[in-house]
């Protein structure tokens, strides 16, 4: 695990280059690679590395590395966990390649040399990789499927600049700090950045599952090298389907152990992570350590699920509460690692738990991706209930359901009975991607309007921000609407918010944090389990929770979905209000010239008069306005 940066001369001897540049770059991705840092040029490529040793701990692994011949050069952030394999099955070997180290980067630099950019779609595992070619005098950036490890890219008019996290590519003065505005009306909607955009205007992500070649004349290639195919096979009964899933979580997650280093479980007392355990259980000598993180509020907290987990399989278990002062003291410094607005409210929490894990672990084994493959969200459900309920008379629903439900009061508890009916019945009569949309959905676009000033909305062409959704839903190969919207969460929403926080908020305390369930054998073999086997009525995680029958205690089995989220909204009432009134003052947004102070500060008094539940907004804006005094110019728009 690693950090890497870097930039590409457009016309080399015409650009001076500050000859501290590099090393500024490279080491202010120190969190991501404390073990050992590496830099390299020819004049025209500068390429800089942090390793986080993991697999061979000696100096052979050091990078930049680069090929026999001299010709590619490759700095990599990630663990491929099928290099062994790819060494024999090329037989890199005996075809003359000489290994001084055990490492998978050295295996990923011969392997280039043998298949180019073909060498992508064989890759098992989280990755972030630039290839310096000089002959052809191109860069090749690639990124892994599910977008565990990041890049971004910066090509100016003089150089090309890339890095594992953006505070690499804006220590470069020369780069010019301007909010991206399209990028900040799809972050009302969905409190995290969508797609290839950034918060940064001119500041862009490789997406997942891409390669680009750009050269350094300014040519560019995208290329997707692979997809997930949502084909049903019939034969994948529920009895064969929880028999093969069982057998190829049992695969990724031997994978996921190969280390030489001690590693650890992020066990927040949910199915997906139980799993893990139970799995890694099996499969390790001596006690697992396993580390939990809860609140004192008890709808958000799933610490008691997690103690008989941990005392179930005998763990070395570890526990940290979030409190509201906890936050108060950590929201500057956590976006700080992300380098973007970040509304989930999972990152803290987060952030926490892996630097409590950081004092004894280097590894740790993380459940995100589980709801994706198995059907295991709400919405999943939600879906399925809609198809029923739409037998339900209109005028019925109308006048009679819905005024009764808007009537019901405020909570904030997590997932409260009011939230979930609240936004089925208001997206029962839209299409199937949008009602899904819907549930995810802060702020509406009529409402996003009425926050942004004039100057902003005519400053740029504000585009709908269902349109990652839609295209998502339109791209994949399916036969019915779940296997679109479980789709829709693989491609979108896993990639694109649950690995922003999975990422930085360990890679802070410079941890690995590994993903199991995003193994390609195990996610293609369920994007073909028809998808009345995931969910058979309303039965959420149905293979999942048979393959696993014997291996869990049954109230993990039964227990209903959580998931990590903060309660924000109550604190905003209370105990956060202080930092509102601090970050969301007039006299700051107004100097942003982006939002309208007097709309913000009804969305406030609405919420803390309690007539709406406005907590995932003011969180959103929050986070926003932190970000915006951290790394902006300050000249407004």
């Amino acid at each position: 695990m690693c950090g890497l940066c870097g930039f590409v001369l457009r016309t080399p001897g015409d650009d001076p280059v500050d000859a501290a540049l590099l090393d500024r770059m490279t080491d202010s991705l120190a969190h991501r690679g404390p073990s050992d840092r590496g830099t390299w040029t020819d004049g025209e490529a500068w390429l800089g590395s942090r390793r986080l040793a993991v697999i061979d701990l000696s100096p052979a692994g050091r990078m930049p590395m680069t090929s026999e011949d001299g010709r590619y050069h490759l700095v990599y952030n990630g663990e491929v966990y099928n290099f062994a394999e790819l060494r024999e099955h090329f037989r890199l070997d005996e075809k003359g390649h000489v290994f001084a180290s055990r490492t998978d980067t050295e295996v990923l630099v011969h392997l280039f040399e043998e298949l180019g950019t073909d060498m992508f779609r064989h890759l098992n595992g989280m990755f972030a990789i630039a290839i310096w070619d000089r002959a052809e005098r191109r860069l090749v950036l690639a990124r892994d499927r599910y977008g565990i490890k990041p890049l971004f890219l910066q090509a100016g008019e003089d150089r090309i600049r890339f890095g594992s996290e953006i505070k690499a590519i804006l220590a470069d003065p020369s780069v010019h700090r301007r909010p991206d505005l399209t990028a900040l009306f799809d972050y009302l909607s969905f409190n995290y950045v969508p797609g290839t955009r950034t918060a940064f205007d001119g500041i862009e992500e490789i997406p997942p599952a891409h390669f680009m070649v750009l050269g350094a004349d300014g040519s560019r290639e995208t290329e997707r090298y692979w997809d997930l195919d949502f084909t049903p096979h019939p034969e994948r009964t529920p009895a064969v389907a929880r028999r093969e899933a069982l057998e190829l979580m049992e695969r990724s997650v031997e994978r996921r152990l190969i280390a030489d280093v001690p590693i650890g479980v992020l066990l927040s007392g949910g199915l997906d992570s139980s799993t893990l355990l139970a799995l890694m259980a099996q499969r390790t000598e001596g006690p697992i350590h396993t580390y939990s993180v809860g609140f004192e509020e008890t709808s958000f907290n799933e610490l008691p699920w997690a103690r008989l987990m941990a005392q179930r399989f005998g763990t070395a278990h570890r526990e940290v509460v979030v409190t509201a002062d906890r936050v108060r003291t950590l929201l500057p410094r956590a976006i700080e690692f992300i380098d973007e607005p970040y509304g989930d409210g999972s990152a803290i929490p987060t952030y926490c738990v892996c630097e409590r894990a950081a004092d004894e672990v280097v590894v740790v084994l993380s459940g995100e991706g589980g709801d994706e493959a198995f059907a295991g969200y709400e919405t999943h459900a939600a879906y399925k209930a809609s198809q029923l309920f739409s037998h339900v008379p209109r005028v019925l629903r109308k006048r009679v359901l819905e005024p009764l439900v808007r009537a019901l009061p405020v909570s904030h508890k997590k997932l409260s009975l009011e939230f979930k009916l609240k936004r089925f019945l208001s997206g029962q009569d839209l299409p199937p991607w949008k009602a899904h949309l819907w549930w995810r959905l802060v702020l509406s676009h009529e409402r996003k309007r009425a926050l942004l000033t004039t100057r902003a909305m005519e400053a740029f062409e504000p585009q709908a921000a269902d349109r990652h959704f839609g295209a998502a839903f339109e791209r994949v190969t399916a036969s019915d609407d779940l296997s679109r919207l479980l789709y829709v969460d693989s491609t979108v929403f896993l990639p694109d918010d649950l690995m922003i926080k999975n990422d930085r908020m360990s890679m802070a305390h410079s941890l690995e944090a590994r993903v199991p369930f995003t193994d390609p054998d195990f996610t293609s073999y369920m994007a073909g389990v028809p998808s009345s086997v995931k969910l058979p009525r309303l039965k959420l995680k149905r293979v999942m929770k048979e393959a696993m029958a014997d291996l869990l205690p049954k109230p993990i089995l039964r227990k209903k979905k959580v998931g990590l989220e903060m309660p924000y909204s109550a604190w905003f009432r209370y105990q956060l209000r202080p930092v509102l009134d601090e970050w969301l003052a007039p006299d700051r947004l107004e100097a942003t010239g982006l939002f309208r102070p007097d709309a913000v500060a009804r969305l406030r008094d609405d919420h803390q008069q309690g007539r709406r539940d406005e907590g995932r907004a003011l969180w959103g804006l929050l986070n926003y306005m932190i970000w915006y005094d951290r790394y902006m110019d300050g000249a407004g728009v």
